[in-house]
């Protein structure tokens, strides 16, 4: 059996996705707005890159910088833009919501994933800003579709995370961990081996793919030293 891990890259537009397979991306992630953190991207720039490139696509739905839902109306336009996607292809998601204390925006979440009919989704970093991250795993450990959380371990990043990376990852398959773990946020090539080491086969990466900054399209050359580094 193959060890390969999961190379998820994040795209921006066609440019980047094209680069990114070409490197050796396994995953593509696709936002707009990186000032942001990362929005739902136009309807038009899935469609663009899903004929473009023959790699998974998981798309990111988040109207807003933050971890907020947001007000209903927000809410409301995020599902809408979520059939509006789904009618145009798209089958894997990323989001994640929290409510002001740092407790999990369970209805929020539950109101997104009835819009999925099943498809896959990761819950994205709002789990490294969440008051408790055990409770927010168990949580959502029944909600259909969910099989992979992108963490840091932190909100600082994997350097600060680390402990509890490696933490989760002893814990996988046991109840609310049985999601894969996806590692991203301030991942460094440094911090592969000790990963590896501890069983984690996923990770993401974002200004790593684009050396010269966010002002400029993905790297394939820099995302082909990642898939090397992974193989």
């Amino acid at each position: 059996m193959s060890n390969r891990a999961l190379l998820e890259v994040i795209a921006l537009d066609v440019e980047d996705a094209v680069a990114a397979q070409a490197g050796g991306a396994d995953r593509l992630e696709l936002v707009t707005d990186m000032a942001a953190d990362g929005l739902t991207p136009p309807r038009e720039t899935f469609a663009g890159i899903r004929a473009a490139v023959d790699i998974p696509l998981r798309v990111m739905l988040r109207k807003a910088d933050g971890f907020s839902a947001g007000p209903a109306a927000d809410l409301e336009r995020l599902v809408a833009q979520t059939r509006a996607l789904r009618a145009e292809g798209a089958r894997e998601f990323v989001f994640g919501f929290l409510n002001p204390d740092g407790s999990p925006d369970l209805a929020a979440v539950e109101t997104v994933v009835a819009e999925l009919d099943g498809c896959a989704w990761t819950f994205h970093r709002a789990i490294d800003r969440t008051a408790d991250r055990d409770q927010l795993r168990k949580a959502l450990a029944e909600l259909p579709g969910l099989d992979t959380y992108l963490t840091a371990g932190a909100a600082g990043g994997v350097d600060e995370g680390l402990p509890v990376l490696l933490e989760e990852a002893a814990r996988a398959g046991t109840p609310g961990y049985e999601a894969r773990i996806l590692v991203g946020g301030g991942l460094a090539l440094s911090h592969l081996p000790v990963l590896r080491e501890a069983g984690i086969d996923a990770f993401h990466i974002g200004g790593a793919a684009r050396p010269s900054g966010w002002t400029h399209p993905v790297s394939a050359s820099a995302v082909a030293a990642w898939r090397s580094a992974l193989s």
